[in-house]
């Protein structure tokens, strides 16, 4: 994680990192203020911190309340040596802990990660450099060795010289890479985050049988997200980018909208208009991207191969953002290496969501045939050491497909897991579907996997195949667990070449009756992505009508600017946010593509809360009152906010009775909530203060720096084709 120091009045210090903020001085025998914890202070109190974060996460997972538990840390100096201390760390328990729960929480203490890290002895390398900005060294622990060449399966380079090369690539774009986290839980079972330290919105994980494979994973993921502008997906890159020579790439089309909104010819061909738009429902404006919002412009379209004769077919940027996902992009040495994951992944998607939506029992892989992979046996017994149970099956429906599941159920809580991993390898389909259970998680956090379920109807609905895309975590049914099977074992192989891989993937595709669009990207290491409609989809098509992300553009600028709309601009803005049947706790962040600091308000924005504060500024109490009892009722935003609703609306309810006075209550309203927050409240209500804890902005998005870090991270991106697409 990236820190940035900035120096205030006197010995004030500022860190700064991610969305926080952190003062720290001296005491005022230091010559310091005093206004806040010394660094060495700071450092003391993390140690009890992730002390207590340990204590908690295991009360947590055993329901043990935490009410009647106390922790406390004392750091005891050697006298002659103050470097040299013992950090003495204390937990008070009440008598009703068993004795098998108070060893464990004793353990969890024990696996404190500053405590780990403090112990182990951290290296510290101290260096100038010209620019902080612009040092774009990778800040990676893992070093390739110049004299090992570690080939791996389905790569056509060593991982040593692979992970070298795309260090470079992103070096070379500006992009500082950091590590911040490593999980290890299991043999031969790897996984880790990367992030831009300038942008960690622009993140990836990675996975793999050993640490080298899985840095190489998350490189390679962070690559091919750069180059099909994944990281960027849905948000507002400014009007800037929105009015330059392109927004997303140099070879870009634009469509003009017609009077009738008619969709443009030129966009799509006949097949993909058969699938997107069937009923003839599908309008221009549908397909306005979200980035730029430049309606004006027209329709952003990106051009990709028709893979069964080479001609060039136009896809509404906004078409493939909303229906998508990450679903068929790669990254690779080479062009057919990259092809090959991209198929890969997209047959892993598809056969899952067959699988699970028909409810498809698959057979168990036979011992004799585990047995053959050594490793991924070590990850599966290291799994089943810990008490969970995990099951290996064929997914490959009778030899159809490069597909392999590794279920995991966790007897503690009734969750299963269910991972699928696919690639023309039988041995790798096996352990990316090992490597992609554990992925980022500690053995805590499969205690939040779901319970299985003979509800059909929960299992199809299109909302669990998204949570299944997302992160696995998707409900799956009991019948998967059945005996009998729908499909024989087969120990399916289709390996060769990736060139011949390719062939044979592309091939299954052309059997099915599937027709694909291929997009090749060269100017930042080699990737690809590769659509296939009415199969490599993860929303629904009918979300391109009914639930479009461009739905922004009807609101970004009226709230980005609400503090200079004027009263009837506001009473326009609420009474379209009424009409539009939004689910009233969809986030701002989310309806408009920017974002916001989630630690302020406006992180925090709901469309409920946003109406509340436009009715109080109108003087539209009736409508007022009524939302801020929905935001108490159902409010899970922060102690501080919910108290001032709850201010509001006791205001509220008696300047709407004619028989109460706010005079003879306001001194215990005071005392209740305090001067500052009554003052706030009482100006709300009288429409004096206006929309409470947002701070001004504008469409430049000013003051908004978590989004123009995100913007700046593009801007990166975007000078690096424009400079490659001018030769």
């Amino acid at each position: 994680m990236e820190i940035k120091v900035d120096f205030l009045d006197n010995l004030r210090l500022e860190a700064k990192f991610d969305d926080f903020s952190v003062i720290a001085d001296q005491p005022i025998r230091y010559k310091g203020d005093g206004s806040a914890p010394s660094p060495f202070d700071y450092f003391l109190a993390s140690s009890a911190l992730c002390a207590a974060y340990f204590v908690k996460v295991y009360c947590n997972a055993r329901d043990i309340p935490t009410e009647g538990i106390r922790l406390s840390q004392n750091n005891i100096v050697d006298p002659e040596n103050r470097y040299n201390q013992i950090f003495q760390i204390q937990v008070e328990l009440p008598e009703n802990i068993s004795d098998k729960d108070r060893e464990g929480i004793l353990r969890s203490i024990d696996r404190c990660t500053v405590k780990k890290v403090v112990q182990t002895g951290p290296e510290f390398k101290i260096e100038t450099v010209e620019s902080l900005d612009q040092d774009a060294q990778a800040m990676l622990m893992v070093k390739p060795d110049g004299e090992s060449s570690t080939f791996i399966e389905g790569k056509d380079l060593p991982l040593e010289q692979t992970i070298a090369n795309m260090t470079e690539i992103l070096a070379d774009l500006g992009m500082k890479i950091e590590i911040s986290s490593w999980r290890n839980i299991v043999p031969n079972v790897w996984s880790l985050h990367i992030r831009d330290a300038a942008s960690p919105m622009c993140f990836t994980n990675g996975k793999g049988a050993t640490k080298e494979s899985a840095l190489c994973s998350a490189l390679g993921e962070f690559i091919e997200r750069l180059n099909c502008n994944f990281f960027y997906n849905d948000q507002f890159l400014g009007q800037e980018i929105a009015n330059a020579e392109f927004v997303h790439y140099p070879n870009e089309k634009w469509f003009k909208l017609s009077e009738d909104d008619a969709l443009p010819q030129g966009i799509l061909d006949e097949y993909c208009r058969e699938v997107y738009d069937p009923e003839g429902e599908l309008r221009g404006f549908h397909l306005i991207d979200t980035n730029s919002g430049n309606m004006e412009r027209g329709i952003c379209s990106i051009p990709y191969t028709r893979h069964s004769d080479g001609q060039t077919v136009y896809f509404p940027s906004n078409l493939i953002e909303n229906l998508f996902l990450s679903n068929g992009m790669s990254a690779g040495n080479n062009l057919n290496e990259a092809k090959v994951q991209c198929l890969s992944e997209i047959f892993e998607r598809a056969v899952k969501r067959q699988i699970i939506e028909q409810e498809i029992v698959l057979p168990d892989v036979p011992k004799s045939v585990l047995d053959k992979y050594p490793g991924i046996v070590a990850g599966i017994e290291g799994l089943e050491a810990q008490g969970f149970p995990v099951v290996v099956k064929d997914a490959s429906l009778g030899g159809q497909f490069p597909v392999m599941c590794v279920t995991l159920m966790n007897p503690k809580t009734g969750g299963v897991f269910a991972s699928f991993g696919a690639h023309p390898s039988f041995e790798v389909a096996l352990e990316r579907s090992l490597t992609e259970l554990l992925q980022g998680r500690s053995f805590e956090g499969l205690n939040d996997v779901p319970k299985p379920t003979f509800n059909s109807m929960a299992v199809s609905e299109p909302e669990n195949f998204v949570e299944h895309f997302i992160d696995s975590t998707g409900v799956i049914s009991w019948r998967f667990f059945s005996a009998k099977h729908d499909y024989e074992f087969c120990e399916w192989d289709f390996s060769g070449t990736n060139e011949q891989e390719c062939e044979t993937l592309f091939g299954i595709l052309k059997d099915l009756g599937k027709e694909c669009y291929v997009a090749e990207f060269s100017d930042i290491g080699t990737a690809c992505r590769i659509l296939v409609p009415d199969y490599s989809e993860v929303y629904p098509v009918e979300d391109l009508i009914w639930d479009n992300t461009n739905k922004a553009l009807q609101y970004r600028s009226d709230i980005l600017n609400l503090h200079t709309l004027n009263d009837e601009q506001l009473a326009d803005l609420v009474e379209r946010l009424e009409e539009s049947q939004l689910d009233n706790y969809i986030d701002i962040i989310t309806l408009i593509g920017v974002e916001f600091d989630e630690n302020t308000v406006w992180g925090q924005l709901t469309i409920l809360e946003l109406k509340i504060l436009i009715y109080l500024a109108l003087g539209d109490l009736e409508e007022a009152i009524d939302l801020v009892e929905s935001f108490l009722q159902y409010n899970d935003n922060t102690l501080e906010r919910g108290l001032f609703y709850q201010a509001v609306h006791a205001v509220l309810e008696i300047v709407l009775d004619e028989e109460l006075e706010l005079e003879d209550f306001i001194v215990n309203f005071e005392r209740m909530f305090s001067k500052e927050v009554m003052d706030n409240v009482v100006g709300s209500v009288k429409g004096e203060v206006r929309f409470f804890g947002l701070t001004p902005t504008n469409m430049n998005l000013d003051g908004l720096e978590k989004h123009q870090r995100l913007i700046d991270s593009y801007k990166k991106l975007h000078q690096s084709r424009a400079a490659k697409a001018k030769g």
